[in-house]
C-alpha cells in the first residue's frame, strides 16, 4: 500500500438486508479515524460491491450483513474479486455471523469477522495493522 496516501476503505451491504444503521456507524468511526469511505448502500449485489472496490480503487472492503445470506454472498464477492485481479484487498465481515461458520469464510480469504459488541477501535486497529504489512 501506498504510504501517502489515506486508506481507503468500501463498506457495502450485500444482498437483500435494508438495517445499515451499524454498517453507517463503522463507516463513521473509520471515516473519524482519518480513512477515505466509501459506502455502497443498501441490497448490493456481489457484482456491484467488487465493481465499487476496483472504481475506488479501495484497500479494504468491509461486508456488512445481517440477513444470514453470508454462506452465499461472501464466497461470490471473494469469487469476483479473484477474477477481477483484486485478490489482494483486505477483505473483513460483519453482522451477525455463526461462529461455526467463521473458519470456511476465512478459508476464502476473508481475513477476520466482527461481530456485534466489537468496539469500533477494534476494527480500525485491525486495518491498520495488516494493510502496514502488506
Amino acid at each position: 500500500m501506498n504510504q501517502d496516501r489515506r486508506i481507503r476503505v468500501l463498506v457495502a451491504k450485500p444482498g437483500l438486508d435494508g438495517h445499515d444503521r451499524g454498517a453507517k456507524v463503522i463507516a463513521r468511526a473509520l471515516r473519524d479515524s482519518g480513512m477515505e469511505v466509501i459506502y455502497t448502500g443498501i441490497r448490493q449485489t456481489p457484482e456491484q460491491i467488487v465493481d465499487a472496490a476496483l472504481q475506488e480503487d479501495v484497500d479494504a472492503l468491509l461486508l456488512s450483513i445481517l440477513s444470514g445470506a453470508h454462506g452465499f454472498l461472501f464466497p461470490r464477492i471473494m469469487e469476483i474479486l479473484k477474477e477481477k485481479g483484486l485478490g489482494d484487498i483486505l477483505v473483513l465481515g460483519g453482522g451477525i455471523i455463526p461462529e461455526d461458520d467463521v473458519p470456511e469464510l476465512k478459508k476464502l480469504g476473508i481475513s477476520e469477522i466482527f461481530g456485534p459488541g466489537m468496539s469500533s477501535q477494534t476494527l480500525i486497529n485491525y486495518i491498520r495493522e495488516n494493510l502496514s504489512q502488506g
